[in-house]
């Protein structure tokens, strides 16, 4: 077996990630499809439902490593929840912004300069669909998940990209507007007092 990697894009801020354990949480919060199933990739690849099953259940999301453009060197955070739904793998992660490799990929993120998501696995069952040499992979050793540059599955994106509350806030204010918004509450309060 080759260990080989698909590259999906991101799409930044479409939808809140899920599950309570999101909400209020610290800035570096990613989230959206690693992979979508019955989607031909520019490698002439599918994923079949279920292919990530036995490795999830095998690895848990604390297995697959969150890595910068499939570097093994360069961990830059983790992925908290991994799961198989109708429409392929979805990831809930944390960049590390102690590291300075994440924090320069979520100022990427959050401009859109950098918008992949690639999977890096071993294939451990595939068939060819006959369909123009599409290779169907049936089940997947699943590695690592990678934030990357350019993506190799057009339709698989991140979702939502927990915001810097120094920078934007949930209603889309600025740093600007939020201290405006402060010196007005502490003036008024001295005012009061």
């Amino acid at each position: 077996m080759t260990f080989e990697a698909r590259f999906a894009p991101l799409d930044i801020l479409r939808a809140p990630p899920r599950g309570k354990d999101w909400v209020g949480q610290d800035d570096g919060a990613v989230a959206g499809y690693a992979s979508l199933f019955d989607r031909v990739d520019m490698a002439n690849d599918t994923v079949a439902r279920g292919a990530f099953v036995s490795s999830l259940r095998k690895r848990g999301a604390a297995g697959v490593r969150m890595l910068w453009q499939h570097e093994a060197k360069e961990p830059i955070g983790v992925w908290l929840s991994l799961a198989e739904d109708e429409r392929g793998l979805y990831a809930q992660g944390r960049l590390n912004l102690a590291v300075a490799r994440a924090r320069d990929v979520f100022a990427l993120i959050r401009q859109g300069a950098v918008d992949g998501l690639s999977i890096g696995f071993k294939a451990e069952r595939a068939r060819s669909d006959g369909r123009g040499g599409v290779r169907r992979l049936i089940a997947i050793d699943l590695w690592e998940i990678s934030i990357v540059t350019f993506p190799m599955l057009p339709e698989a994106r991140v979702s939502a990209v927990e915001r810097d509350a120094f920078m934007i806030d949930g209603d889309g204010t600025t740093l600007a507007a939020q201290l405006r918004r402060a010196a007005t509450l502490f003036h008024a309060t001295r005012s009061a007092a």
